[in-house]
């Protein structure tokens, strides 16, 4: 790099994304700093982790002890099961923490630019700067930034959205960082083994209590002991009997039922999102575009219907297990990828 050298703070976790986004930066000339996170009280084998690469790679290491930011993510996390929704924490944690709580520790810090090891893209036109999809489709974590503040773009840096995870773990054997075998991590990383439900009834014990299980006319089933074990679409451990699969297609807070029903029951073309979030000029009108509502979704061509800080999303057809308390987020094609213009969370399927 030409000039000064770009201070960059990386958010280093131990795995092997942030790792090798950290080595990347240092090869092109960064001047580097990481920053660890402390989010509940079992994670010292992480923060282990974390100060193990930062001394192989020289780079010191600031420990932020964010507990206390992360009773709010539990706060909306028990919040959204008490009114039958399923919560995204690693959505809510992007524009809270990481992009939030991060970002504004490292610019006080000096820095020019934040880093993490997320698999999605920055990209700078005479039109702004974009968050893209990664180049890895199957990897891609653009989804779950779609709440950032657009303010920011311009101050993060993505190293990892344009390659493969599988040539992630190759330069992490490159740098010799010790992290190419070493497995992904599934669970939610406040949530002690991974066990949300024991965490839910912890901290809310009202959430345990029975009630019906039902099928779309009314017909009892069965009985449930509390609404937050089960999501919509889910097939397994409904413990009914019904001859064919059958699956949740609603959850109803205020009666505590749970709803079952054909994989047809499932299907729906429209929904309503809220609190919208653009990383664009605010749309004024309708606009096309591939709208995903799960993660690990390809997305589906559907018309968007803004207005005020709601959108009505149109699917070209029925979509599966449109669920409350996920993201809506959209996607329009241009010169540099699938860029993400915004996003909503999921509150009203259907008509």
């Amino acid at each position: 790099m030409a000039g000064k050298k770009k201070k960059v703070f990386i958010a280093v976790s131990g795995g092997v994304d942030s790792s090798t986004a950290a080595a990347l930066l240092l090869r092109e000339g960064c001047d580097c700093a990481g920053i660890f996170m402390i989010t509940c009280d079992h994670g010292r084998q992480a923060k282990a982790d974390a100060e193990r690469i930062a001394e192989k790679l020289n780079i010191k290491l600031h420990v932020l002890d964010l507990r206390g930011d992360f009773e709010k993510i539990l706060d909306y996390f028990c919040s959204e099961y008490k009114k039958a929704r399923t919560p995204n924490p690693c959505a809510f944690c992007n524009w809270y923490v990481k992009f939030g709580k991060l970002i504004n520790f490292a610019q006080d810090k000096g820095a020019d630019l934040l880093a993490t090891g997320h698999y999605a893209r920055i990209a700078k036109s005479d039109k702004g700067t974009g968050l893209y999809q990664a180049v890895d489709t199957a990897k891609d974590q653009s989804y779950a930034l779609a709440m950032i503040n657009r303010d920011i773009l311009e101050h993060i840096i993505l190293p990892m959205g344009d390659y493969s995870k599988k040539r992630t773990r190759e330069m992490a054997a490159t740098f010799g960082l010790g992290l190419e075998e070493k497995q992904e991590s599934q669970e939610i990383c406040f949530i002690p083994n991974d066990d949300y439900v024991a965490v839910l009834e912890q901290r809310c014990p009202q959430l345990v209590r029975r009630g019906n299980i039902v099928d779309s006319s009314g017909t009892i089933l069965g009985e449930h002991n509390g609404i937050h074990r089960f999501t919509i679409g889910q097939r397994r451990g409904l413990r009914v009997a019904m001859g064919r699969p059958y699956y949740v297609v609603k959850l109803d807070a205020e009666t505590n039922t749970v709803t079952l029903g054909p994989k047809e029951e499932l299907m729906h073309k429209t929904l309503t999102a809220t609190n919208l979030n653009w990383l664009v000029d605010e749309p004024v009108s309708a606009f096309r575009a591939k709208v995903k509502i799960r993660y690990n979704s390809p997305g589906v061509s559907a018309l968007v219907l803004p207005k005020a800080d709601t959108a009505i999303v149109e699917f070209d057809v029925p979509v599966s297990a449109i669920t409350p308390g996920q993201l809506a987020v959209f996607y329009i094609e241009d010169q540099f990828g699938s860029r993400v213009t915004g996003g909503g969370w999921i509150d009203k399927v259907g008509d």
